[in-house]
């Protein structure tokens, strides 16, 4: 079967630039590996070709040959393009954009970094989640929280050597993974003998059944910063499991719940309330209280004729920022109550305020009036 043309196989134009043609590639060789189509010869044989494709094409010396000389130009490199895919290796965490994608074709094809985590390297200890529910007043000017949590920590037993007797892995040789498969394909994995960690214990302890770790419980007290909202994280380091073979400890991180405010309303550092004045004080204009979160009332002017709805701004009044920055202010909307009770002389008096304001029977919308 003759070969097809390199760009007819990634589907770009002898044009395209180096990075469309990894990104042709990329595409390519994730819509046909093997790990998703098992036993699949076409697969396979696309996978060949876009991998002989992308070999040359990404070098400039090897396209330059190519482009002039066909397939024959290739010839010259290392005994030829197909087979050779040294180059589609080396350039696999660039291509794959990232520890995902590279760690899984590493470990694919038996080498790369995902060896690299057995025997000489600890692993990490994971990172805990800890949900924790605060009140409103708690969240705007910081509080102090104690929590507890259960985590694994090294064992005092053995020191967080899991035992006595450690000697490299027999299965993996002290890697970590074991590699299986024959040909062009092979899968490394992860040992099963040892974990990953490369060794195993001849005498585990007993404390911690070779792991190096036990579970513990523990009480910490948490300081919770001003300002902090609804869906705020704070990272504990070191909090989190212990690490094994010499890996750093995982993060304590905890997920902030803020109870909602009966008069309050928060959006971002800023609050907003709704404050009742009466006809005449809004009418005539007053001089009133108003809480804060702050939990202190302050004085604010209500100007005369002030419409109901209307927003006053109090600067400075909201909530603080976590970083003590800045802070927000407070808006508050007036609402003008209608009294729902009135004495007779209150009824004559407001009859009296009707006829000297002169008001309509059936007033016109402001908007529409001169």
């Amino acid at each position: 079967m003759a070969k097809r043309d390199y760009y007819e196989v990634l589907g770009v134009s002898k044009t395209a630039t180096e990075e469309e043609i990894k990104k042709a590639y990329r595409k390519i060789a994730l819509q046909n590996h093997p790990d998703t189509h098992p036993n699949d010869k076409d697969a396979e044989e696309r996978f060949k070709e876009a991998s002989e494709a992308y070999e040359v094409l990404s070098d400039p010396k090897k396209r330059s040959a190519y482009d002039q000389f066909g397939f024959s130009g290739v010839n010259d490199f290392q005994g030829g393009a197909a087979g050779n895919y040294s180059n589609v290796y080396r350039d696999f965490s660039d291509i794959f954009g990232g520890a995902g994608f590279s760690d899984f074709f590493s470990s694919f094809f038996g080498g790369g970094r995902a060896q690299q985590r057995g025997g000489s390297y600890g692993e990490p200890g994971a990172s805990l989640r800890y949900d924790i529910t605060i009140d409103f007043t708690d969240a705007v000017n910081g509080c102090k929280k104690e929590i507890s949590f259960s985590h694994k920590v090294k064992c005092d037993s053995c020191g967080g050597t899991g035992g006595t007797g450690r000697k490299t892995c027999p299965t993996c040789h002290g890697t970590g993974r074991v590699t299986s498969g024959n040909g062009f394909f092979q899968m490394a994995s992860t040992c099963r003998n040892c974990g990953g960690s490369g060794y195993v214990i001849e005498n585990p302890c007993a404390s911690c059944h070779g792991t190096g770790t036990v579970s513990k419980r523990e009480k910490l007290m948490v300081n919770i910063p001003a300002g902090v909202d609804n869906g705020s994280r704070l990272t504990l380091r070191g909090k989190g499991d212990a690490g094994t073979n010499g890996g750093a400890d995982g993060d304590l991180v905890l997920f902030i719940s803020v109870r909602p405010d009966r008069y309050f309303v928060r959006e971002g550092n800023d609050v907003y309330l709704q404050i009742p004045v009466s006809i005449t004080q809004a009418a005539l204009g007053a001089s009133i209280l108003i809480p804060t979160v702050d939990g202190v009332n302050i004085k604010m002017d209500v100007p005369s004729g002030i419409q109901s709805g209307t927003m006053l701004r109090v600067k400075g009044r909201g909530i603080p920022s976590p970083r003590g920055s800045s802070r927000g202010d407070m808006y508050v909307r007036i609402m003008v109550e209608t009294p729902r009770r009135l004495s007779m002389k209150a009824k004559s008096l407001m009859k009296e305020l009707a006829g000297e304001l002169k008001e309509s029977d059936s007033p016109t919308p402001m908007e529409f009036q001169d």
